[in-house]
């Protein structure tokens, strides 16, 4: 066999076994395909190679490895990277690419992987291992290291790196790179480079390595004397509070966590990978914490003594850059099966475990625990003012152009409890965080850990495949809406004639901003006015875009021209009324059809509500201009309360 065609036969029979439950954790034992397809731009570095094992296989057997087109390099791994959040990290896709610009295009999409601990398998092809014909079109050269690639700069990028230079290296670079991929502790981007002469060179390969292998996924048991401890401290403290993060939703511990607050009383708030670990309405529920988060959230954490961490990596958004916890004496559990993140904040007691093996073990250790009632009505009020603040932002009634706060509010009331919300990058991701009602442990899929523009079109591509693979296994529909805004959509809207061509029911609702909304507001409140924010034509005189024109584009054609369905949302009294209305007929379409696109005008200028928290981004301190002076003293009034080392 060829290299290639080897590889391609090793993944096509690679299983992923779970003992937690079916694809919505219904309970009995999962083992599905940790390689479903694999996607694939062909240029001369992969097209005799990968190319010519994919349609091998297509000719032979069909469903062994299926190919899958797409726009951008970037967007086929921002694909696999969705299709593995909703799959729970039990499964992604592989990425083929040429060398070259093909390659290097992979390395947002590896970087974003990597970031959000989510698996990916990258296989960019490389130049001539044999050198026989260098250098060769789009080879780098380097003097001081000829044996130096693009692809070399996929190395601090990736949880794996490896370089297939001789057939015989195949075997150990699958099997790491799949023990990477596969261990909830370690995944992130795999990335194996394959140079082009090599994928076609043929060589004897052992039938042991093409059989099928199951990869099952580690679940690690927390240690006896950490969950006494745990409970130790926890029945000593006076205002606990548990920080849920992505990992209880990896674990399927929603359940757990929701029997554990409900009889303990100790409080919730999450972060945006942690959306869904408890419905809004929860009594327990705070919503969103930190710098995006819910006033509720915020004043609960704020005073905590102890904070449980439960699956989170603690980025700065989740504390407000170090400014959430407040109380001196504050201490730390995490729960995390990474090492990395339960050792964060100085916490002397971290328990690498499995959140939803740990939560259970807590919950019987402490059972008869209860906090107490002066914690549990300062929730109760917290959260009653909250939903007030959030009612009052849904029902806006902005004229001449409609809210942000408003379209959430409408896009949110037309989905189903079953249905996905995607989004990842500008003012959206904040205000989802801390805006959206969340109604079930798979509804919400916000890209925040490398906060990508251009992710949520191929990211909601993803989710929608995986959805669509589990309602043929038996899971319940569910419908995929994009939120995106005009920013983000121009940097990759193209995956959308993917979705044509497969006949992919994509929905996205795109508001129409001019602009960068999120940058800009930031921009204002650090003094900088928001310069270079704006979609506006060129004020040659004093080269600004600031005071221009407005750009005369058209989205909404442009998604048409795509092949896209489009429903125009036509500015005025009945915005918001229509836009749920047209979500509801999109909703209605068959599955099979078309993508559907949903232009809506929004005023960028109208805020959220306040989270009363903050983020770090530092002011300038030294300036010719006022606002940023300003700017600069509120900025040293808050860097007073950083607390620069936890626990």
């Amino acid at each position: 066999m060829t290299v290639a065609q080897a590889l391609v036969e090793f993944l096509g029979r690679q299983y992923t076994v779970d003992t937690v439950g079916g694809p919505a954790g219904s309970g009995t034992e999962y083992r599905e395909r940790l390689i479903p397809g694999m996607f694939g731009i062909f240029g001369h570095g992969n097209v005799a190679g990968v190319g010519q094992a994919l349609k091998q296989w297509q000719v032979a057997d069909p469903a062994l490895m299926p190919y899958y087109q797409g726009r951008n390099e970037q967007a086929q791994a921002h694909q696999a990277v969705g299709y593995a959040r909703h799959t729970r990290r039990r499964q992604t896709f592989a990425v083929s690419t040429s060398i070259g610009p093909g390659s290097s295009n992979l390395l947002t999409g590896a970087a974003l992987a990597t970031a959000n601990r989510l698996p990916a398998l990258l296989l960019p092809s490389d130049t001539f291992a044999t050198r026989a014909a260098d250098p060769v079109l789009q080879q780098l050269e380097q003097p001081h290291g000829y044996d130096i690639t693009v692809n070399d700069a996929f190395r601090p990028l990736s949880k794996y790196f490896d370089r297939v230079n001789r057939p015989e290296q195949l075997f150990s670079a699958l099997l790491n790179g799949l023990r990477v991929l596969t261990d909830p502790a370690e995944t992130g981007a795999v990335t194996i480079a394959l140079p082009q002469d090599v994928q076609a060179e043929v060589f004897d390969v052992p039938e042991e390595f093409l059989a099928e292998r199951e990869w099952r996924i580690r679940r690690p048991e927390p240690e006896a004397e950490n969950i006494v401890e745990a409970a130790r401290r926890i029945r000593a403290a006076e205002r606990p509070v548990i920080i849920a993060g992505g990992g209880v939703l990896y674990a399927f511990a929603t359940e757990q966590l929701r029997a554990f607050a409900e009889a303990t009383g100790i409080p919730v708030g999450w972060t945006q990978a942690g959306v869904g670990s408890l419905a809004w309405d929860h009594p327990q529920a705070l919503g969103a914490v930190g710098s995006t988060g819910t006033t509720a959230a915020n004043a609960l954490v704020r005073d905590a003594d102890l904070v449980i961490g439960i699956g989170t990596r603690y980025e700065d958004f989740t504390t407000a850059s170090r400014t959430a916890f407040q109380n001196p004496g504050v201490q730390f559990v995490n729960i995390n099966v990474a090492p990395i993140d339960a050792y964060k904040h100085g916490t002397s007691l971290p328990i690498v475990a499995d959140a939803r093996k740990a939560l259970l073990a807590l919950t019987t250790a402490l059972g008869g625990y209860r906090v107490g009632a002066d914690l549990e009505r300062v929730v109760a009020d917290e959260k009653a003012r909250w939903d007030e603040t959030v009612d009052a932002a849904f029902a806006q009634d902005n004229e001449p152009l409609v809210s942000q706060n408003a379209i959430i509010g409408a896009v949110n009331r037309a989905m189903d409890p079953r249905d996905v919300v995607i989004c990842a990058a500008g003012s959206l991701p904040g205000d989802l965080h801390k805006m959206w009602r969340i109604r079930g442990p798979f509804g919400y899929h916000v890209e925040y850990a490398y906060s990508c523009m251009g992710y949520e079109i191929p990211g909601g591509l993803g989710v929608k495949r995986a959805a669509l693979d589990a309602t043929r296994r038996g899971d319940e529909n569910r419908d995929v809406v994009v939120m995106v805004g005009d920013g983000s959509y121009l940097m990759m809207h193209t995956e959308l004639v993917t979705a044509v061509a497969e006949g992919l029911k994509l929905i996205t609702v795109l508001i129409q901003n001019h602009g960068y909304a999120s940058i800009g507001a930031l921009s204002e409140q650090l003094g900088s006015q928001r310069f270079g924010t704006k979609y506006r034509t060129l004020d040659r005189e004093h080269h600004t875009f600031d005071d221009g024109e407005k750009l005369p584009i058209d989205l909404a054609a442009n998604a048409e021209s795509l092949g896209v369905t489009v429903y125009r949302i036509e500015p005025g009294p009945n915005a918001i009324a229509d836009l749920e209305a047209a979500i509801g007929k999109a909703k209605a379409a068959p599955e099979g059809t078309r993508p559907i696109v949903i232009h809506i005008e929004s005023d960028p200028l109208v805020d959220a509500p306040s989270s009363e928290s903050w983020w770090d981004v530092p002011v300038s301190g030294a300036s010719e201009l006022e606002s940023t002076k300003a700017a600069f003293a509120t900025y040293i009034d808050h860097k007073a309360q950083q607390r620069t080392l936890l626990g």
